[in-house]
C-alpha cells in the first residue's frame, strides 16, 4: 500500500516537473518514470544527473525525509544552475524548508524563485507559501505582531495579483485570522491601558479595534470599553482635544 502510494505521488511529481520545465512531450510513460525511481534505491549518490537527482529530491520529499531532499535540491542547483530540472529545485527548496519550519530559509528560497521566474505559473503557490511561512509563526494576539502584518501584507498582495487563483481563495481565510490577531492585540493593549488608567490610551485602542477591525470577534467587547472608558474619563475630568489625542483638563 505505501509502495503503490509513493510510486503514484512520483508520478504525479513527474508531471509537475514536465509542466515547470514547460515540456512539451512526455519522454517517459508512468512505467518508466517509476522504473527510475525505483532504480534510486540503494544507488550511489555520486555523480548522478540532474534528472536522476531531481527524482531522488523528490522520493525524499515524497517520503517526508526533507533534509535529504534539501541536499539533492541544492545539489542539482549548484551543479546543473542551467539545467530544466533546476527550476523544480528552486521551488521545493522552498517546500522542504517549509516542511521543516525552517521558515526563514523557505522564504528565502521562495522569494528567489518569484525573483528568477516572475511569468511562471507557480508563482501564485509561491506567496501564497510566503505568507504561510509568516503566518505559521503567529502565536497569540499579546505577543508581537510583526510576522501577523507581514503575513496579511503578502496575502493582500496574493489577491491583488491573482484574483482568480485558488490560493487567493485561501489567502482571503488567512487574512481574517490575521484581522482576528491584530483585533485581540489591539484590543488585549487597551484593556492593560484601562487597568492601569491610561484612559485615552486605551480609548485609541479600543477606537482603533472598531473601525479597523470590525465583525472578527472583538467589536462588540470593544464598544462597550469605550462606553465605560469615556465614563472614566467624564469621572476623572479627563478631556479629549480637537486633534483627536487625549490628555488631562
Amino acid at each position: 500500500m505505501l509502495k503503490s502510494h509513493r510510486l503514484l505521488a512520483a508520478g504525479v511529481s513527474a508531471a509537475f516537473v514536465l509542466m515547470l520545465c514547460g515540456c512539451t512531450t512526455l519522454k517517459e510513460t508512468y512505467a518508466d518514470v517509476k522504473g527510475s525511481i525505483s532504480g534510486l534505491f540503494g544507488g550511489s549518490d555520486e555523480n548522478q544527473t540532474a534528472e536522476e537527482l531531481a527524482w531522488a529530491g523528490m522520493d525524499y520529499y515524497d517520503g517526508g525525509d526533507y533534509k535529504k531532499a534539501i541536499d539533492h535540491f541544492q545539489r542539482l542547483k549548484d551543479i546543473y544552475p542551467f539545467s530544466q530540472y533546476a527550476i523544480l529545485a528552486e521551488l521545493k527548496l522552498g517546500d522542504a524548508h517549509y516542511k521543516l519550519e525552517q521558515y526563514e530559509d523557505a522564504i528565502f528560497a521562495y522569494e528567489e524563485f518569484e525573483k528568477l521566474h516572475p511569468r511562471n505559473e507557480a508563482v501564485p503557490y509561491v506567496i501564497y507559501q510566503i505568507g504561510r511561512s509568516h503566518f505559521d509563526r503567529i502565536t497569540t494576539s499579546d505577543r508581537d505582531q510583526t510576522y501577523t502584518r507581514k503575513a496579511m501584507e503578502t496575502f493582500q498582495r496574493l489577491i491583488r495579483q491573482y484574483p482568480d487563483s485558488p490560493y487567493a481563495r485561501s489567502a482571503a481565510e488567512h487574512v481574517v485570522g490575521c484581522y482576528k490577531s491584530l483585533a485581540g492585540h489591539d484590543f488585549g493593549v487597551g484593556v492593560f491601558y484601562f487597568k492601569s488608567k491610561h484612559y485615552p490610551a486605551a480609548l485609541a485602542r479600543f477606537r482603533s479595534v472598531v473601525s479597523d477591525y470590525p465583525d472578527v470577534g472583538y467589536h462588540q467587547q470593544a464598544l462597550d470599553f469605550i462606553a465605560r472608558t469615556e465614563s472614566k474619563m467624564a469621572e476623572t475630568g479627563i478631556s479629549e482635544d480637537s486633534s483627536g489625542t487625549r490628555s488631562g483638563t
